[in-house]
C-alpha cells in the first residue's frame, strides 16, 4: 500500500497525493451484489434544503456488504480486491463452494486465491471471522460486533482496528480506535485483522472540485455569518468570533457531549482520549 505525489502540471495536482491502488484487482463490480443508490442532494420530500452543504456528487451504486458473516464453517476464496466509493476500505469479493458470492471489508494482507472462514473451530488468520471467546488475547481484529448477530459496527474504516486485551466472565475487553477500552460480549464476532487501504488518511485531493464529486458543497465560516446565524458571526470588521461553538451553541474543542446517565457507560471502562 502506498501513495504519490503528483508532477504540479496542473494547479489542482501541484498539492494533490493520490492512492496507487496496488491492492485493487478489478475495475467492474459484481452485478448480482450492487444496487441503485438514491441521493436526495440535502432536500426532504416537498424540495426544501433540510442540510447544508450537502448535494451533487458522482453517480455510483452500493455495493451490498456482508457485515454478518454468518455462513458459517464453509470456507471461501478470495476472487478480487475492489475499490467501493460508499467507503475508505476496500472490499473483496469471495466465492463459497456452493457458488454463492459475498462482499466483505478487505483486511489489510488480504489477497486473491486466499481462503478465508468464519465460525467456531477456525483458525486465527487474516479474514477469518470468529466469536470474541475464540480469539486469542493480543490478536489485532477489526469490522466488531456491538450485539451478537447484530453484524460489524464497530472499527470498519480504512486502516482501523481494534486489540482484545482481555477476557472477564462473558465479557471480552477490547481497546478500540478511539483509545477508549469497553467490555463486549464474547458471543459477538469480530474478524482478524486491521482494515485494508491504511495510506487513505494521508491522500490530499489537491483542489475543491473533488469535494463536489463526493457530494460536499461549498461550506461557510462561522465568523463570516451573521449573528443571526451563528453565535460566532458578526462583530465590527474581521473580529476573531468569540470562543469556537457550534451553531445551537455548544462549545467546540473538548467539551464532551456524551449523556452522563446513558445505559452503556457501565461497559466503558476507560474512556476515549
Amino acid at each position: 500500500m502506498s501513495v504519490r505525489k503528483l508532477k504540479p502540471i496542473t494547479p489542482g495536482q501541484r498539492f494533490r497525493i493520490v492512492n496507487n491502488f496496488e491492492e485493487v484487482t478489478t475495475n467492474k463490480p459484481e452485478k448480482s451484489l450492487t444496487v441503485g443508490i438514491m441521493k436526495s442532494g440535502g432536500r426532504n420530500n416537498t424540495g426544501k434544503m433540510t442540510m447544508r452543504y450537502t448535494g451533487g456528487g458522482h453517480k455510483k451504486k452500493y455495493r451490498i456488504i456482508d457485515f454478518k458473516r454468518n455462513k458459517v464453517n464453509a470456507s471461501a476464496e478470495v476472487l478480487s480486491i475492489e475499490y467501493d466509493p460508499n467507503r475508505t476500505a476496500f472490499i473483496a469479493l469471495v466465492q463459497y463452494a456452493d457458488g454463492e458470492k459475498r462482499y466483505i471489508i478487505a483486511q489489510n494482507g488480504l489477497k486473491v486465491g486466499m481462503k478465508i472462514e468464519s465460525g467456531e473451530n477456525v483458525a486465527p488468520e487474516i479474514g477469518n471471522s470468529m466469536k470474541i471467546k475464540n480469539i486469542p488475547l493480543g490478536t489485532v481484529v477489526s469490522c466488531v460486533e456491538l450485539r451478537p448477530g447484530q453484524g460489524a459496527i464497530m472499527a470498519r474504516s480504512a486502516g482501523s482496528s481494534a486489540q482484545l486485551t482481555s477476557r472477564d466472565g462473558k465479557y471480552g475487553i477490547l481497546k478500540l480506535p478511539s483509545g477508549e477500552s469497553r467490555m463486549i460480549l464474547v458471543e459477538c464476532m469480530a474478524t482478524i485483522g486491521s482494515v485494508s487501504n491504511s495510506d487513505h488518511q494521508l491522500t490530499v485531493s489537491g483542489k475543491a472540485g473533488r469535494s463536489r464529486w463526493l457530494g460536499r458543497r461549498p461550506r461557510t465560516r462561522p465568523v463570516a455569518m451573521n449573528p443571526v446565524d451563528h453565535p460566532m458571526g458578526g462583530g465590527e470588521g474581521r473580529s476573531s468570533g468569540g470562543h469556537p461553538r457550534s451553531r445551537n451553541g455548544k462549545p467546540a474543542k473538548g467539551y464532551k457531549t456524551r449523556n452522563k446517565n446513558k445505559s452503556s457507560n457501565r461497559y466503558i471502562l476507560s474512556k476515549k482520549k
